[in-house]
Formats: C-alpha cells, structure tokens, sequence
C-alpha cells in the first residue's frame, strides 16, 4: 500500500464557464482542499481537513494559490507562442507531489509541467536540471537549468516538506484513508449485442484487478479497462468491457474476477437493464 500527495494546478485560455485557474489538493487521491480564482480561496473538501486546520492555514493556502494566478496566465500566452498559437481554448498544467509506502517512508515524487494535455517539462530532481518533452518547451528548459534557486526550493520541498505534510494529514484522517470498503460487483449489458461490461463500484482504498475468465482460464481478447473513477464519497469505480456474441457467451462459462485487498469477489450472471 503506497501513499500519495500531489496537486493539480490548472489555468485555461477562453473559457467563460471555468474558471482562469483552478488548484486541488488530494491525498490518496481524494481531493481534500480545492481553490479557484472565481472564490479566490482555498476551501476544504474533506470532515478531516476542516476539523484539523485553522484561520491561519486557510489564509496561507489561499494567498499562494492566488499568487499562482498571473504566473499561470503568463504561462499559457508563452506555450501558446511557442506553439504559433493566437487563439483559442489552451491549458497550462502543473502537477507535483510525493508518495510514501505503508511503513511511512518515502518513495518517488515528481513535479512536472503539462500543455493542452500533453507533457512539457519535468524536473530532473538528481541534476537539478529541466526535461524538455517537446521542441517549444526547450527555450524554457535552458532558461531555467541557469535558475538552480527554483529547482533548489522545489527539490527541498519534495523530499521535505512534502513528506511532512502528508504525513500529517495521514494522521489527521487515519480513520477515513486507512478504512478498508469492499467493491460491489456486477455485470451489465444494454441488450444482447453489447459488451458485457463488469463494473466495480464503492471500493477503497483504489488498488483493485479486474480480469476475465473464460472455462476457467484467464482471458484477455476483446477486452477494455476503464479507468479508476472517484464516487461522491470518496470511494471509486472501475469497469472492465468484454465484446462477446450472444452464442459464445451462451455456450461457455465466462466470469469478472475483483481482487481488492486480498478479497476475490467472482461474478457470472448478467443483470439486463430492462
């Protein structure tokens, strides 16, 4: 079991719906603290943030968050010359965190900056030097392996700070992000000729397989994983797609393996929507 904290920081161009900038803070990947530059504060998603921090920490999160504002506009008119872009909807992402494993110690981290949803430059914390993923991004990469100051602060932050930080807000909600929620699992088809799809929902914490068997055997044809989806409760979803005709699903016995924290649940009945 691995422990993670990162933030998703975000500004988009021409968008009047969303906001300019938007940050989310998530431990194990639930999101406990949220800010945009609409509300212009940071406001706490989790009972277990809320409870634990006072006026003090909400002002602090809250002022870094809205200095980030006009750097995140500046990036985006920047990706966007570097792209030979003068208008349109443009993202500019910046994703940074840390990860532990169950005896508390720690393991990777990363701080990587992405454009229209593609990756840009990374942090190459060992030389303290940037990682240029395309042509556009080089210009900025050789500009800041000359600023050792900024990939100084950051490599400190994600070794250090970090690191404490996430593991205090893993003592503040130990009893919420170490509970242990088996899947419900079942299996559903729209009609005879469309995939059975095996969903798993309710679940946590995220780690979960879901395969196929067919006879008895582990079957891999014709199959798609979906991605892990957070539930409004701060449990997931996931669902394995199998694209079998009605004959052979007739003449042999297939069934949705879920293993979730050494429980293996066994599904081969199809519930039809009708």
């Amino acid at each position: 079991v691995t422990h993670s904290m990162k933030y998703v920081l975000t500004g988009v161009s021409e968008v009047d719906s969303f906001p300019e900038y938007t940050s989310v803070g998530m431990v194990d990947d639930i999101p406990f603290v949220y800010f945009d530059s609409n509300i212009k504060r940071m406001i706490p998603k989790t009972e277990w943030i809320k409870e634990n921090e006072g006026a003090d920490y909400w002002d602090s999160e809250s002022q870094r968050e809205s200095g980030f504002i006009p750097t995140f506009k500046h990036n985006i008119q920047t990706a966007m010359q570097r792209f030979n872009q003068t208008a349109g909807v443009h993202s500019f992402q910046l994703m940074y965190g840390c990860y532990l494993d169950d005896e508390m110690a720690a393991l990777e981290d990363f701080y990587q900056y992405g454009y229209d949803g593609d990756d840009f430059l990374s942090l190459d914390k060992s030389t303290l030097r940037w990682t240029a993923a395309n042509p556009e991004a080089v210009i900025t990469k050789i500009k800041w392996d000359k600023e050792r100051d900024f990939a100084e602060y950051w490599k400190g932050y994600l070794e250090n700070t970090c690191i404490e930080w996430l593991k205090k807000y893993m003592g503040y909600g130990k009893d919420t992000l170490e509970r242990k929620v088996s899947p419900q699992v079942s299996l559903l088809q729209k009609d005879p000729s469309s995939p059975v799809t095996c969903h798993a929902t309710g679940f946590y914490p995220r780690g979960i397989t879901i395969t196929w068997m067919k006879n008895g055997h582990e079957h891999h044809e014709d199959v798609d994983l979906g991605e892990l989806l957070p539930n409004e409760d701060g449990t997931f979803q996931k669902t394995s797609s199998i694209r079998v005709t009605p004959d052979e699903w007739k003449n042999n016995e297939f069934s949705c393996v879920v293993e979730h924290q050494g429980k293996t649940i066994r599904e081969i009945q199809i519930r039809t929507n009708n």
